[in-house]
């Protein structure tokens, strides 16, 4: 009886992965700013989702879950590229003066795209934003996926969306556009 319950729990998974892969690893595209890295984020996650889904598959809402395990391991290694690159900085700082931190600015393009601005804003700000505008989540459910409340959810979408508006000059009033037509570019990629 053990082996047909675990049959019947691989072959739900692997409908899952099927349905879900190829969204989770947009997600973390759009989360991250790195195409080579969003298929390796959203294998973790899967891989994290069956290592547990005797749990995962009871819970009401599975997808929430695994975005919420995306948008957790995006902000990890977000977060760890930081801080590898403060330390390239450290080192690379002029000795003798300064704070240590103090880094040129990058070259900014003319013409600023809508992923760029999205890699811009702080992480919440930034899921938020692609989760309401780029999949189309509800309020309630991206809030599901972050593990916040929703007027959180409110607020970090209408501050990242006039953000993005402020880094995107005369074109962001279209921000919102934008950003679910690079969701949708993206798809392309993954």
């Amino acid at each position: 009886m053990d082996r047909a319950v675990d049959d019947a729990a691989a072959a739900e998974f692997h409908e899952f992965f099927e349905a879900h892969y190829a969204e989770l690893a947009r997600l973390a595209h759009m989360l991250t700013g790195e195409a080579d890295a969003a298929d390796d984020l959203a294998a973790d996650a899967l891989m994290a989702l069956w290592h547990r889904w005797d749990r995962v598959r009871g819970v009401e809402h599975p997808v929430a879950y695994a975005r919420g395990v995306v948008a957790n391991l995006a902000r990890t290694r977000i977060r760890s590229a930081v801080r590898e690159r403060r330390r390239v900085a450290l080192f690379w700082a002029p000795r003798g003066g300064g704070d240590g931190y103090a880094v040129d600015d990058p070259d900014v393009p003319a013409v600023v795209d809508v992923q760029g601005a999205l890699r811009r804003l702080p992480f919440r700000k930034r899921a938020c934003v692609v989760l309401r505008h780029a999949f189309d989540l509800s309020e309630r459910d991206t809030s599901l996926v972050l593990g916040i409340s929703v007027g959180t959810v409110k607020s970090q979408t209408s501050r990242g969306v006039a953000e993005l508006q402020r880094l995107l000059g005369p074109h962001g009033d279209a921000a919102q556009v934008q950003v679910a037509a690079a969701a949708r570019r993206s798809e392309g990629k993954h």
